[in-house]
C-alpha cells in the first residue's frame, strides 16, 4: 500500500508511504487525489514525511492536487517535507505557490485558521 487516508469532516490526510515520489508512484498519487476530490473533499493534507526523493512527475502530481483543491475553494497543504524534496520545490520556484508546513499538526492548525478567516470575511 503506497498511501493511507485519514478522513475527517473538514479535511483528509493523505500519507505517502514510500520513500520515492517518482514516475512509478506519481500516477497513483494523482488518481488518489482525484478520488478524494470526487468525494467532495477540498482540503487535503499531503503528508510527505516518508518521501526522501521526489522527481518532476511527483511534483506534477502535487501540482494537480493543488489545482483540484483550489478549484474547489479549498487548500492542499504539504507537510513533513524532507530536505531533498523541499530543495526541489525551492529550485522549481514553487514554494510561493504551494502551502507548506513542517508537520501534519501544523497543517491541521493552518486549515482551521484559514476556515475561520473565510468565515470572518464572508460575514463582513
Amino acid at each position: 500500500m503506497l498511501f493511507s487516508r485519514d478522513k475527517t469532516e473538514h479535511y483528509t490526510i493523505l500519507k505517502v508511504q514510500t520513500d520515492k515520489l517518482d514516475s512509478t508512484v506519481a500516477p497513483e498519487l494523482k488518481s488518489e487525489m482525484l478520488l478524494i476530490n470526487k468525494e467532495g473533499v477540498v482540503n487535503i493534507i499531503l503528508d510527505l514525511s516518508d518521501a526522501r526523493y521526489c522527481d518532476s512527475s511527483g511534483l506534477s502530481s502535487i501540482l494537480v492536487g493543488n489545482r483540484l483543491c483550489k478549484n474547489g475553494n479549498g487548500i492542499l497543504v504539504l507537510a513533513g517535507l524532507q530536505p531533498s524534496v523541499m530543495k526541489l520545490i525551492t529550485i522549481s520556484q514553487l514554494s510561493p505557490v504551494l502551502t507548506i508546513t513542517p508537520t501534519v499538526s501544523e497543517a491541521i492548525d493552518y486549515l482551521f485558521m484559514e476556515s475561520i478567516e473565510k468565515d470572518i470575511t464572508q460575514n463582513d
